[in-house]
């Protein structure tokens, strides 16, 4: 009876979910009202252009919906219009393989090479026609090139402060030229130099500071290389101006490094305030013979400003500078990308093998970045570097570790929502950061369909003058409403018009919900977007529903018209209560362990001894070996306090006898649980057997016939064990008694010899003998 009502509750589930098309659908949600607006709802939507489509009380919204649900309503495969995106490469040419050390005659004539034929990036260019919702996906191939060209400019901190680090720098050129001919054969390099404003406070402006502005007997031009007062220095202007005089510097289109060398800090915008110098930088070239010229003009540039410079004209930072300001600059190189950072040694000595590092760990790792993307346009990123490690989100921009040579790929997505800009193509680019290759890309949206090219305007299928007959249905001029336009939203509705919107001729318009517009309701709006009212007389809504746990249809089904529709495997008018029954499932495989009902996935106990989830827990039941104790005694072996009353009370399981405990069913050989017993009966025998509920509900038990009874006491030793005890302990009492025995002599003869020692028996006179002779003593004679 259960498995019935589990398979009808079942397909009751499928059918209403099936038929639960409207709330929650993107497309029917849309309200669209031509074609164009339809599939711009969604990448699942699609437009019915058949012109009989449409049934009586359905307006023109209801021709788009989602693809299946319009075949199931009628419309055939070939009158939906549903669009799709596409892409096209339209340069792909291949990456270079260029290499160094192949022998003279491949070498040279890959140095003819010019740097805009080495190519390290793949495709170059393609197009992308993009449809609302829908994703476009493309695969970025890049290479590292060998012997890929470097131009580097070298800026340098000329302040007083620099003095002793010009003569270093004096030989860099020649020495920096044979370190990069390692790396690569195609290198160029331009020095450049900088200091500080020349306006107060940040020089002195008295007239032999401006002659000389070095101190003693040391004697400095002026006035681009005064020493200034304040610590940081006017290194920004001097990077924006090589950033942005490209034909000044003698940028070529290869990789950038721009190397800043400083003993000090950095001036950015709004210090030039403390000069009165209030306007701000504007980010153009301002060199005359190779000399900023508009430095007391211009406020120094922001950091922002000149991070999109670097980042615009593909330049690669370098920052040289003293230990003391490593922390400054360590900031600075988090805000500006492709950038690093080295120490300076005091004398500028080291700056070759710091440039060294520097570019190879800025070589080493490839960073996209891409333009400004449309409204409603987005980018993902997917990175499958090297050593299969990919990355995702916003990693999935990098790859790190890469040496010359290596390839690593990216997948990057293209979605867009809606049409920006009514569908004008847009194009974007895509370059790893510090090099000047890119990828151009071209938007297309699709934002009408193709069946909008067949329209016919003011046809007679519509009111005539007020709209354009397209893709099987009206699409009405601005102010024009209805099915063929032939009203105006700014009429007054008319009695003969709110008959139609009265529900079973009844009093409310459009049951209060909306407005009778050309004798259709409208319904209203909500403040809620997903929350809307439907129907003919806008007398569904999908949000007053039944509620359980404080969620609409218990968060297991839809809300139709008022109704709660439920998901698969739920029911009841809340879709609270669900039809899975596996979570009564006890241990045995039994619902509710056969002694209760499931209902909505809960057991309701029948015995009320049994509680629990699964009605497995008996607080007041004796264990299941001890309950059937009694019955194994008197139908095993005919013992037992039911030894009488056997037949009447213990036949409700089979029993099966067996001859020892190892042939007993073990947990592993049955598909069922097995519970194994040890009871003992009143001769202190032990007993074994196992309880077990087979699949078909029936109880069975296995027992060893035989009983494992303890064995009577052996006399022999018993008495030999007593006697060896009575004689072990006479010995040990006698041997006590004579260890007493000699001590109390050996201390009787101590005694007796030293008595023996105090006698006077060799003395020679008679001990009993007394002189006759008394002396006695006059107390008054004075011996005169």
């Amino acid at each position: 009876m259960d498995l019935k009502l589990l398979l009808v509750s079942i397909l009751f589930g499928v059918f209403c979910f099936s038929n639960a098309q409207k709330e929650g659908n993107e497309c029917i949600n849309a309200n669209a009202k031509y074609c164009g607006e339809c599939i711009q709802a969604g990448a699942k939507c699609g437009w019915c252009k058949d012109p009989e489509f449409l049934k009586q009380g359905e307006t023109v919204s209801t021709r788009c919906d989602e693809l299946q649900s319009l075949i199931k309503r009628g419309c055939d495969d070939d009158m939906i219009e549903n669009p799709r995106g596409d892409q096209k490469i339209l340069e792909n040419k291949a990456v270079t393989n260029r290499g160094r050390g192949e022998g003279k005659q491949k070498s040279e004539a890959r140095l003819k090479l010019k740097p805009e034929e080495i190519t390290q990036i793949q495709p170059q260019k393609l197009s992308l026609v993009l449809r609302s919702g829908e994703p476009q996906s493309f695969d970025l191939k890049f290479k590292r090139a060998e012997d890929y060209p470097i131009d580097l400019y070298y800026l340098m901190d000329l302040s007083y402060s620099m003095k002793d680090d010009l003569e270093n720098v004096k030989n860099l050129g020649t020495s920096l030229m044979l370190e990069m001919s390692k790396i690569t054969s195609d290198f160029r390099i331009g020095f450049g130099s900088f200091v500080e404003k020349t306006v107060m406070p940040y020089i002195s402006t008295t007239p032999a500071k401006l002659l000389n502005p070095c101190t003693g007997d040391q004697n400095c031009t002026s006035p681009t290389s005064l020493e200034t007062w304040t610590l940081p220095e006017g290194g920004f202007d001097a990077i924006m101006q090589v950033a942005v005089c490209g034909d000044h510097i003698g940028w070529r289109n290869v990789t950038r490094l721009l190397v800043f060398s400083t003993d000090a800090g950095f001036h950015f915008a709004g210090d030039g305030k403390l000069g009165g110098i209030v306007l701000p930088n504007d980010g153009k070239c301002h060199l005359e013979n190779n000399i900023y010229t508009m430095s007391h003009y211009y406020d120094y540039p922001s950091i922002a400003h000149l991070v999109q410079k670097l980042s615009d004209n593909n330049i690669q930072t370098i920052f040289a500078v003293t230990e003391e300001f490593q922390p400054v600059y360590k900031e600075l190189k988090n805000l500006i990308p492709k950038s690093a950072v080295g120490t300076l040694s005091a004398n500028s000595s080291n700056v070759i093998n710091l440039i060294i590092d520097a570019y190879n760990s800025l070589s080493s790792e490839v960073i996209l970045e891409n333009s400004k993307l449309p409204e409603g346009v987005t980018m993902a990123y997917t990175s499958h570097c090297k050593n299969g490690v990919v990355n995702e989100g916003e990693s999935g921009r990098k790859c790190s570790n890469i040496s010359i040579g290596d390839q690593v790929m990216f997948s990057i997505t293209v979605t867009s929502k809606g049409c920006p800009k009514q569908g004008k193509p847009e194009t974007i680019k895509i370059k790893p950061l510090g090099f000047t290759e890119e990828v151009e890309i071209t938007l297309n949206f699709i934002c009408e369909c193709e069946c909008n090219q067949d329209g016919i305007e003011n046809s007679e299928l519509c009111h005539f003058g007020n709209s354009t007959y397209e893709c099987g249905a009206c699409k009405c001029n601005e102010g024009r409403v209805g099915r063929q336009c032939e009203c105006s939203s700014n009429d007054v509705a008319t009695e003969d018009m709110d008959r139609t919107c009265r529900k079973d001729n009844g009093t409310d318009i459009c049951s209060n919900n909306g407005d009778c517009v050309c004798g259709t309701c409208e319904c209203k709006k909500r403040d809620n977007p997903e929350e809307r009212y439907s129907g003919q007389y806008c007398e569904c809504d999908n949000f007053n529903c039944d509620r359980s746990g404080n969620k609409l249809c218990g968060g297991h089904g839809h809300c139709e018209c008022r109704v709660c529709v439920c998901d698969p495997m739920w029911t009841r008018s809340a879709c609270d209560c669900s039809l899975d029954n596996s979570t009564c499932m006890a241990s045995n495989q039994q619902l509710c362990n056969g002694r209760g009902t499931c209902e909505c996935g809960t057991c309701k106990c029948t015995d009320p001894k049994f509680q629990g989830p699964t009605c497995e827990t008996c607080p007041t039941c004796p264990g299941v070996c001890t309950e059937h104790k009694e019955c194994i005694q008197c139908r095993a072996f005919g013992t037992g306090e039911k030894k009488e009353t056997c037949e009447r009370d213990c036949s409700d399981f089979n029993l099966i006898k067996v001859k020892e405990r190892e042939k007993l069913p073990q947990p592993n050989d049955a598909s069922y649980p097995v519970m194994h017993c040890k009871e003992r009966d009143a001769n202190d025998c032990w007993f074994y057997y196992t309880y077990a509920v087979n699949n078909n509900t029936q109880k069975e038990v296995h027992v060893v016939d035989i009983l494992d009874c303890p064995a009577g006491p052996d006399i022999i030793p018993i008495v030999a064990g007593v006697v060896a005890g009575i004689v072990l302990i006479g010995l040990a009492l006698l041997l006590i008694w004579k260890l007493l025995m000699i001590i109390h002599d050996r201390r009787e003869f101590a005694k007796f010899e030293k008595e023996k020692m105090n006698a006077k028996w060799d003395t020679g006179e008679n001990p009993i003998y007394k002189s006759a002779v008394t002396t006695v003593v006059n107390p008054k004679y004075e011996g005169k």
